[in-house]
């Protein structure tokens, strides 16, 4: 299935969380934090300006990126979760 968000929307796979701390201790499931980071797998257009033009979007496919805590909203396609947002949600963009 091929999702294409509307406006300036983005869909978001979140990145793994990480299972161990820096220190070296496992973490359960349970104790795990959901990421805030994730990679875009589509971008929408772009927001529609008052005048009628369209603003370019500032994340592409590709980019990974860092979100806030609760942002978008959580769907389920083919068996993958991921998550649908506003661009405004991003925070920034790692860049490596």
């Amino acid at each position: 299935m091929k999702i294409r968000p509307l406006a300036d929307r983005v869909l978001v796979q979140r990145v793994e969380a990480e299972s161990k701390t820096a220190g070296g201790i496992v973490l359960p499931d349970t104790a795990k934090e959901k990421p805030q980071r994730g990679k875009i797998v589509a971008v929408g257009e772009g927001k529609l300006l008052d005048d009628g033009k369209r603003q370019k979007p500032q994340v592409k496919k590709g980019d990974l990126v860092l979100f806030t805590s609760y942002a978008g909203t959580e769907v389920k396609i083919d068996g993958k979760e991921y998550m649908i947002m506003n661009e405004s949600d991003i925070m920034a963009v790692i860049e490596k």
